[in-house]
């Protein structure tokens, strides 16, 4: 990977944020596959250590917690008895949270959708924030019922989304979910603004993820083979998506909202400062 030219990187990278797949990058590209992995893998871990860097002290006053789901090598049910217990493998989960007057991403962290995650998912929240009082919205998982208590106590204004579905039967092969007939706004903890608790923006966020990630596209061949590299990638995506990306309702990256950046970066600046941070 070493020999490979900056400006080679650069297109590979690029390409790899705006939705390509590592086999189609490697056609455009003719640079082989193990070393676009590498360079995912290596860039990535960057940009993680970047971005836990320079997410601090941030005054994110609303956020809104997701959690979006991918697997790893096979699905949860193709799971042989063996595998089950291998946290690896199967179901995998991206908890995150987004601020929606930004689009701030400023932590997230990827595993099983279980009580464990979501409490170090809800630390990790903490650790970012400058000591304010947020208002935080998710959706029904019951795990951030506790976490949020343990970990915010009631210096925070918390309230759940409670969606309810259509009874629609369309069939044991039914592969989207059920309609939603409406919701419930359930205010858990302090007295968060009614007229603010929803979680559209991060679910909105979710197709973006989805659209400029292969491995979060449905019903294709690019899922991921290995959890590392299913970090590593989603890393490089959240560093690209506060650094370089301009959501049009904002028109400013979300790291210029906040007040990290005075200006967007190009692929090239963010590949540039993450080094120079590491």
């Amino acid at each position: 990977m070493n020999h490979l030219p900056q400006e080679k990187k650069l297109v590979i990278l690029t390409a790899l944020v705006e939705g390509n797949s590592i086999r189609s990058v490697e056609r455009m590209t003719g640079v082989h596959r193990d070393t676009i992995m590498r360079l995912i893998v290596r860039t990535g871990k960057l940009c993680q250590n970047f971005m836990s860097k320079t997410a601090e002290d941030l005054d994110c006053y609303r956020l809104e917690l997701d959690e979006i789901w991918t697997f790893c090598q096979k699905k949860q049910n193709r799971l042989k008895n063996e595998e089950k217990n291998n946290d690896s493998l199967g179901d995998q989960f991206v908890f995150y949270a987004i601020d929606p007057m930004s689009k701030f991403v400023p932590t997230w962290i990827i595993g099983k959708r279980n009580s464990q995650n979501a409490l170090v998912f809800i630390k990790q929240i903490k650790s970012t924030l400058n000591g304010n009082r947020p208002q935080i919205f998710t959706d029904a998982f019951p795990a951030y019922i506790d976490a949020i208590d343990e970990v915010f106590g009631c210096e925070v204004d918390y309230a759940m989304i409670t969606k309810e579905y259509d009874s629609v039967h369309i069939g044991p092969g039914r592969y989207a979910p059920p309609r939603v007939s409406g919701c419930k706004k359930v205010i858990i903890i302090g007295n968060p603004n009614k007229e603010n608790i929803c979680t559209s923006y991060i679910e909105r966020s979710n197709l973006t993820m989805r659209t400029l990630m292969r491995r979060f596209t449905r019903l294709s061949l690019g899922f991921s083979k290995k959890l590392e590299n299913l970090k590593t990638a989603v890393a490089l995506y959240f560093a690209y998506y506060n650094f370089c990306w301009i959501p049009r309702t904002t028109r400013v990256t979300p790291a210029m909202a906040v007040g990290i950046t005075p200006s967007p970066w190009t692929i090239k600046e963010l590949f540039e400062n993450i080094a120079n941070t590491n």
